[in-house]
């Protein structure tokens, strides 16, 4: 049986993470189940283009170096490289993350049943400072890219992957199109999300029988900054996930745009609030400040989404959904269409 070929795209927009990508790319490099080709998309940044350019200029690297050919932002960089990918199979990995060595291999033994069309892995956090800070909820892991407690472990199916650990059969984007622009990070911007839970949905929707799953053996460790260890920021980042999902549940509607919402919200975090009180009364690191934090996420989280539903009513936030066109190798200059242009 022929090995399934990924084409594996790495979205990248600043050299101050130089070494990160770096190290990224070398993840791919070393996987057991060799990448095709891997994609460096750089979102609007042509010194750090060049740069990559100039740095990957061997044929037998197999990295090739493209520019974001849509608006700024996560999403259309992430389109640029599926309109480029030669492989049967897209993963992504983000730009400051490596892959252990057996991930595409975990991701390709998913796609043996045909009905799956998308395999998430498993994202651990790579502190900082060396450890987790005592007050942090693994519950919110999420608010720094990472899997979040409350997750069902094993192969299992579920309504969405998260996107920077996760792969795609190609012809799932000539199904439901390419990632929302609008929605997810845009290097601007408040730090958004939710755009591969909103493509997942309209995936599902395209395809009825497609199935999605994440398996927790395809793993990578992702690095988290300083900054995004202090509790502004776990603000910040809930805040706008709140916003993310109006965003999302306006466009596919509340019933799967929060389906998986109203059990992590009803089962899982309350468990987790329990767990750091009672580890309070017991007298353990952290407990009431983990409780306290998940009590404080909740609640700027629906405040969020609260403006965030009055804003789409009023037509003030919108995406843009757009088919991928396919390019010939010869033209994969970066400078090709994504679509977004024309959707605008």
């Amino acid at each position: 049986m022929t090995e399934r070929q990924f084409s594996v795209v790495i979205c990248v927009y600043t050299e101050d993470r130089w070494e990160d990508i770096l190290a990224a790319v070398s993840s791919v490099r070393t996987q057991s189940l060799p990448a095709l080709e891997t994609l460096l998309v750089v979102d609007h940044n042509e010194r750090l283009l060049e740069r990559l350019r100039a740095e990957f200029t061997a044929p037998a690297e197999k990295v090739r170096v493209l520019a974001n050919a849509g608006p700024r932002g996560l999403s259309a960089g992430r389109n640029t490289g599926i309109a480029a990918a030669r492989g049967e199979f897209v993963a992504f990995l983000d730009d400051d993350a490596v892959a252990e060595r057996d991930w595409l291999r975990h991701f390709a033994a998913g796609y043996d049943d045909p009905r799956v069309m998308a395999v998430g892995g498993r994202t651990m956090p790579a502190w900082a400072s060396g450890r987790r800070p005592a007050w942090f909820p693994e519950e919110f892991d999420w608010v720094v890219g990472c899997t979040y407690r409350g997750l069902p472990p094993g192969r299992v199916v579920v309504r969405n992957v998260l996107g920077g650990n996760a792969s795609f059969r190609t012809s799932a984007f000539d199904a439901a199109g390419g990632f929302a622009t609008g929605i997810g990070r845009d290097g601007d911007k408040r730090p958004l999300g939710c755009e591969e839970t909103e493509l997942c949905i309209r995936l599902s929707r395209a395809l009825p029988d497609a199935v999605l799953l994440i398996d927790d053996r395809a793993v990578i460790h992702h690095r988290v900054p300083a900054a995004r260890e202090r509790f502004g920021y776990f603000r910040t980042r809930a805040y706008a996930e709140g916003l993310s999902k109006a965003l999302v549940a306006r466009s596919v509607g509340t019933g799967k745009g929060l389906e998986s919402e109203r059990r992590y919200t009803t089962r899982v975090l309350p468990a987790g609030v329990v767990r750091g009180v009672r580890d309070a009364v017991l007298g353990r690191p952290g407990g009431a400040g983990r409780a306290g934090a998940i009590v404080t996420g909740v609640a700027v989280a629906a405040g969020g989404y609260l403006l965030g539903t009055v804003r789409a009513r009023r037509g003030a936030a919108s995406f843009q959904v757009a088919p991928i066109e396919r390019v010939p190798d010869e033209e994969n200059t970066g400078k090709r269409s994504t679509g977004e242009d024309e959707a605008a």
